[in-house]
């Protein structure tokens, strides 16, 4: 296998993780010095994501070799979900309003539109970037980053397969997939640091968001307890046994729907996201937790339940960190400028109407990524503004899967109307 990293032992990739994310919350801990200037600017959770990217550059680890990430987004996450909702309050989520639903789909219109306009902009000086015919033609691999950035990993398996791109060619798009995402996600973790700047600019109403964390916050300080060895274990069991039943639920229902409905198991069709077992495990786990919210379970909050479901989610970005290669940026810069264009339409977009609705910075943040990054980082991104809001992104991204092929196929008729073809 060509360029093989360093290190291919999963058990020493995690320990290299889990040494990024010791340093980053140590020296963030620091009050005082270099590091009280550094992270003033750097968010440490941009830092915990930035530091396995590094390594993945410098060829010490790599995401195609190790199964950390696998692990992180199938077990870690589904827990993580549990735990940060079990103390949730649903009705003050409701609260939050419709400015999340607004930001959400503002997030899929400028995907929907983002990609023709970046082929009309491109084709205007560099018409070779965006051009190719038949199975080979930009438009149609375009197609399956429209699928991934408004689902996910499901909807873009799905559009690969209605509109044919030659599978050769595919590697090239899911790269711009992975860098530009992952600079996007970059740019948004950068602005979580700046976020009352950036609130007080959006002129926002923060209160709805300010009374979920503060009756969060309350709940937790009522109920607060030095933790024993019982309530950890209790708080694992809770998180590992919905895990469990997540997977044996997800298993159940996609196989189930995969094998008696054709609309379901035709890769071509746009229901056929509800085929993907991650869509229902993510689903489960964010439902058995919110089932949890309305039993004493809750008050394992006390106990520190959302702290070890933050500990997941944080093991979780180092995983998502370790797919970015700073170094393949460069490798096709005319895919990489309309992948880069496109998502500059996306954010201006969203900046547009976060504006003229007056919408916090939360709701732009999770709204994006919620299409762009889908299950794996919408409640990441989400419980960075606190933990208590990690179920926004969940539901979100939720929503995203079930709306990502639709979206994407009005996106790819419009990019080959754009291209020509």
């Amino acid at each position: 296998m060509e360029n093989q990293p360093i290190f291919t032992n999963d058990a020493i990739v995690f320990g290299l993780l889990m040494l990024a994310l010791g340093f980053v919350f140590y020296t963030e801990s620091k009050k005082t010095g270099f590091w009280s200037v550094f992270y003033k600017y750097i968010p440490g959770l941009l830092m915990c994501y930035l530091i396995p990217a590094i390594f993945n550059s410098l060829n010490l680890i790599s995401a195609d070799v190790s199964q950390t990430y696998f692990i992180a987004s199938r077990y870690l996450l589904p827990a993580s979900l549990v735990l940060l909702t079990i103390s949730i309050d649903l009705k003050a989520i409701f609260n939050l309003g419709w400015k999340a639903l607004v930001m959400f789909f503002t997030g899929t219109i400028g995907i929907v539109i983002g990609g023709p306009i970046a082929i009309l902009i491109i084709s205007s000086f560099s018409p070779e970037t965006v051009g190719g015919a038949g199975f080979d033609a930009t438009w149609r691999g375009l197609a399956t980053l429209a699928g991934s950035w408004i689902g996910g990993g499901a909807n873009q398996a799905a559009m690969l397969e209605i509109y044919e791109f030659n599978q050769e060619l595919y590697g090239g798009m899911v790269l711009v997939d992975i860098v530009v995402a992952n600079i996007w996600m970059a740019v948004i973790l950068l602005g979580i640091g700046k976020r009352k700047k950036i609130d007080a600019w959006l002129k926002a109403d923060n209160t709805a968001i300010d009374e979920l964390q503060q009756k969060v916050q309350n709940f937790s300080d009522k109920i607060t307890r030095i933790p024993s060895l019982t309530d950890y274990m209790i708080i694992l069991m809770f998180a590992f046994t919905a895990v469990g039943i997540a997977h044996f639920g997800s298993e159940i229902i996609s196989t189930y729907l995969t094998e008696n409905f054709d609309a379901v198991s035709n890769p071509k069709s746009a229901l056929s996201s509800f085929g993907s077992s991650f869509f229902w495990l993510i689903s489960i786990a964010t439902l058995i937790g919110i089932l949890l919210s309305f039993t004493k379970a809750k008050n394992y909050e006390g106990a520190g339940a959302s702290k070890i479901g933050s500990v997941f989610i944080y093991i979780l970005v180092a995983t998502i960190g370790m797919k970015m290669d700073l170094g393949k940026i460069f490798e096709n810069p005319g895919l990489i400028l309309i992948g880069l264009v496109w998502m500059a339409i996306h954010a201006g977009l969203l900046i547009l109407v976060a504006k003229l609705i007056k919408a916090p910075y939360f709701f732009l943040a999770v709204g994006s990524q919620a299409n762009v990054g889908g299950a794996a980082s919408a409640p990441v991104v989400a419980a960075a503004f606190h933990p208590s809001l990690a179920t926004v992104g969940a539901l979100l991204a939720v929503f995203g899967y079930v709306v990502g092929t639709y979206g994407a196929i009005l996106c790819a008729e419009l990019m080959k109307i754009a291209a020509g073809g």
